[in-house]
């Protein structure tokens, strides 16, 4: 870990420290089916097809499918659903958003040469947000072995009490190990003895914990497409994408117990533990695709999604609130008091690098005339390919991911039919869990469904999504390292608009 400099502003630190972990990297790998209604009705299954401005996500060849210029966008309302158990007590959360998700255009340029065998080119310009990350997640429950001070005392090993002090160094100017030390002696969750840090919370007993996590944010990418259609058979496309990443997590931890209290010395009986976390920046990928017509009816598409490759910032404030017997009155461990500890400090980190993993996708449709379709996608996505960097900074990181993630599958099918102007849409889609053991975060399954209504120069999709995964969430990566079961389910309602040029 290498600090670099600190602001002059008393209220900012800078400094590298490896707060990153996997659930961070695997938060900016995973993608939701996102983008246009009839695109979300059918689950995504769009790579053979094309002519949708979000199947250009999937494939880029398919915007040369499109017959004529096309501009669309695309209003969401997203909700979400956290049922989580914890050591036997289960609790509820949700989180309901409304967004604009999707814009885009594409313009397509018949060419004129008749002769030649380059038929069209089309230029397209998208905006999807493929994953929302709004959220709210509650967990309750009494654990009966292991406390919040078993967080702040692993942080502590190796620290002078000097810098738990505050001697040392000023808080902004620590790194995150110090720091964790310094919140927990400072708010009398630790103190010192001879040679060591002492946990002045009982480990005798069980600690009722309330941890609550809410969330606001987004992964968007802006697609820059280009494709061309070779004789009538053949469809051609890249994409170069701009990724965007803001996310604001706050977490509110607290815990409480009734244990008995140690003879001489504080006791800590309440606490509670703000983490405010902010995470930005951007990233760039690119995609190659095909799409073969070997007949009227048949469609064969194939996809490169190549990595992601992320630049991101972190930056982070806490504070903490303690009461319990001898609390600044370390003499009379009779009286009941309360400390609060706050360095109204926002810690900022050095940027790092993440490389999120490479996926390939084949696809299959059959067209039934000007009646419908059926469509097929399968995908395979690297995950244990899923890089931290600098390499030497992130060496655990990198190990763990590559140790305990896998190639996952993806799956989805979506069918199409028509009654005149009006168009019936549905859709399933399958995503295996990305690590090994399947349990640490579940298998995904969704359905979907949507209409829509062809005017003549304006169409009108409404779609309806629903997905659910399993998975579990620790409060802490040390220390207090339980886990808490969440069971989330997504519902997604989507209201596309789209015009003919």
């Amino acid at each position: 870990m290498k600090k670099i400099y600190i602001l002059a502003l008393s209220l900012a630190g800078l400094y590298q420290v490896n707060a990153q972990n996997v659930d961070d990297a695997l938060r900016y790998s995973i993608n939701d089916v996102q983008g246009t209604a009839r695109f979300k009705a059918m689950s995504g299954a769009f790579g053979a097809l094309g002519g949708d401005l979000s199947a250009i996500s999937v494939n880029p060849a398919g915007s040369s499918v499109f017959s004529n210029n096309q501009l669309g966008f695309s209003l969401s309302n997203f909700n979400t659903q956290n049922n989580s158990t914890y050591f036997g007590t289960q609790a509820k959360d949700s989180e309901n958003k409304f967004s604009l998700n999707q814009a885009g255009a594409v313009f397509v340029y018949e060419n004129r040469y008749k002769k030649s065998d380059w038929k069209k080119f089309s230029f397209a310009l998208n905006y999807d947000n493929v994953r929302d990350l709004n959220n709210a997640v509650t967990s309750t429950g009494t654990n009966p072995t292991k406390s919040i001070g078993s967080y702040f005392y692993d942080y502590s090993y190796g620290i002078p009490l000097n810098t738990a002090n505050g001697n040392n160094y000023d808080y902004g100017d620590m790194y995150y190990d110090e720091q964790q030390t310094y919140l927990g002696y400072q708010s009398y969750i630790l103190d010192y003895g001879t040679n060591d840090y002492i946990n002045n919370i009982s480990t005798q007993g069980n600690y009722y914990q309330n941890n609550r996590v809410y969330s606001t944010g987004y992964n968007g990418k802006l697609a820059f497409n280009f494709s061309t259609q070779y004789t009538d058979k053949w469809y051609f496309g890249i994409n170069l994408n701009s990724h965007f990443v803001d996310y604001r997590q706050s977490s509110n931890f607290f815990e409480s117990n009734n244990n008995p209290k140690y003879a001489s010395g504080s006791t800590v009986d309440r606490v509670r533990f703000y983490n405010d976390l902010y995470t930005y920046g951007s990233g760039f990928s690119f995609q190659l695709g095909t799409i073969f017509k070997p007949s009227k009816e048949v469609r064969i598409g194939f996809t490169y999604d190549s990595p992601t490759w992320f630049k991101l910032y972190d930056e982070l404030t806490q504070s903490i609130a303690t009461s319990g017997y001898g609390l600044n009155n370390a003499q009379d461990n009779s009286i009941y008091g309360s400390v609060t500890v706050n360095p109204n400090t926002t810690m900022i980190y050095e940027p790092y690098k993440l490389k999120t993993p490479q996926k390939l996708t084949g696809s299959l449709a059959y067209v039934f005339g000007k009646q419908g379709l059926l469509s097929v996608d399968y995908s395979l996505k690297d995950y244990c390919s899923t890089k931290y960097n600098p390499h030497n900074d992130f060496t655990r990181e990198n190990n763990f991911m590559r140790d305990n993630l896998r190639v996952a599958n993806e799956f989805r099918v979506g069918g199409e039919y028509k009654i005149k102007m009006l168009s019936l849409r549905a859709g399933y889609r399958f995503e295996q869990s990305p690590y090994k053991d399947g349990k640490t975060m579940g298998d995904l399954t969704g359905y979907s469904g949507g209409i829509g209504y062809n005017f003549g120069s304006t169409k009108l999709d409404v779609a309806y999504s629903f997905a659910k995964r399993d998975y579990y969430s620790q409060f802490f990566n040390v220390g207090l390292t339980d886990a808490s079961k969440i069971s989330m389910k997504n519902n997604n309602v989507t209201l596309s608009v789209l015009f003919e040029l």
